[in-house]
């Protein structure tokens, strides 16, 4: 039960270390044309990694990030590490939010101020929340991975215990990607106490394939979304292979390379912020994707990251139970959620489209993301 404080304190020898290894990069020969069909192109990610080397200021980051109070518990055997951040308005709501792959607690920080002090950031006291955001099993500072079966149940379970460790009786949910799928099984596990569920990118995924016939019902738009899920199971699926069959085989390079990795989260950044056609660090400022890609390399969490986040359990499976609580979505223009299907487990009361924005949310469209939180959790606070 014990909560103990923590502070990101990294030893200037592994920053060192990193240098010499940012130095000495052995980058690849390009393959023809040098695009993004094959990966990140080396003509890009050379820049990057330059950048990196002589501009990046890890210490900087470091003070900021240690503004916020952090801690560490073990829940089920295992160190979660947690920002926990009060607001000043006596009736502000608890609320969690949890990142996905590749992500990290991280994406949430320009969020924290408007969240818990809403009055200086242009809102009204009564959108107040306190702010807890973990970090999931396996990521960042929530490593070592204890033990197997890290489910998204099991992390929800946790989660719940965390909150009630923290003395909070109601409080909402908040997420996207892998946080997407946790948050709503928060409110399965723990729907006496959970008041809201707000999820970015759709709560599920619409069934994959559908039939001629279905796919005719479906609005222009829902068809285009179908039609991309479709496009990602044949063209971007093999990160899922690799890393829910054999994350310790790929943990050696990543741990081992800072470029390595780099390129493996740049990868998705490209993939999933919107435009696809604009270049990642023309969308999410350099120092903010080198900072997320710095959570896993100090950590060396790639390959537990990637065995919590796929190894438990497939992306298409039964029919989850619906939790009966009261359940929003925003929908990004990469997204590709489907309200019809997701209201068959999810008590979907607030669905929002937005024909702007990426994978990304709180990086990518941080107003518009919590603009539609605070509208949502007005109608659920009590």
């Amino acid at each position: 039960m014990t909560i103990t404080p923590f502070r990101i304190d990294v030893p200037q020898t592994t920053l060192d270390d990193l240098q010499r290894r940012l130095t000495d990069a052995r980058l690849p020969a390009p393959l023809p044309g040098d695009d993004w069909d094959t990966g990140v192109p080396v003509s890009w990610l050379s820049e990057l990694v330059d950048y990196w080397r002589t501009e990046y200021d890890w210490r900087k980051v470091e003070q900021q990030l240690n503004e916020f109070p952090q801690y560490t518990t073990e829940i089920d055997g295992q160190q979660i590490h947690f920002l926990h951040v009060r607001s000043a308005e006596a009736d502000a709501l608890p609320l969690v939010l949890t990142h996905g792959w590749p992500g990290s607690f991280v994406e949430f920080v320009d969020l924290i101020g408007p969240l818990t002090d809403p009055v200086a950031h242009g809102g009204k006291g009564e959108d107040a929340f306190h702010v807890v955001v973990p970090s999931l099993p396996g990521f960042g500072y929530s490593t070592p991975i204890s033990s197997n079966g890290w489910t998204i149940e099991r992390t929800a379970r946790a989660w719940a215990e965390l909150m009630s460790r923290l003395g909070y009786q109601r409080y909402g949910v908040q997420g996207g990607d892998l946080g997407g799928a946790v948050s709503p099984a928060v409110a399965r596990v723990d729907r006496d106490r959970v008041v809201g569920v707000h999820v970015n990118g759709g709560p599920s995924l619409p069934p994959y394939p559908l039939p001629d016939e279905e796919l005719a019902t479906l609005t222009p738009l829902e068809q285009d979304r179908v039609a991309r899920v479709g496009e990602f199971m044949q063209e971007q699926f093999g990160y899922i292979a690799i890393q829910s069959t054999r994350p310790q085989a790929l943990a050696y390079g990543l741990v081992d390379s800072p470029v390595g990795q780099l390129a493996w989260i740049m990868d998705k950044f490209r993939e999933w912020t919107y435009p696809r056609t604009t270049l990642p660090d023309q969308i999410i400022s350099r120092d903010k994707l080198l900072t997320n890609v710095m959570i896993y390399w100090l950590t060396g969490s790639a390959g537990s990251s990637a065995y919590v986040g796929y190894a438990g359990g497939g992306t298409w499976g039964p029919k989850l139970e619906n939790s009966g609580v009261p359940t929003a979505a925003i929908v990004f223009a990469h997204d590709v959620s489907v309200r019809r299907y997701a209201e068959e487990e999810h008590t979907i009361v607030r669905w929002t489209d937005v024909d702007q924005g990426g994978h990304f949310a709180a990086l990518e469209e941080p107003e518009l993301l919590l603009a539609d939180v605070r509208e949502f959790f007005r109608t659920v606070r009590g």
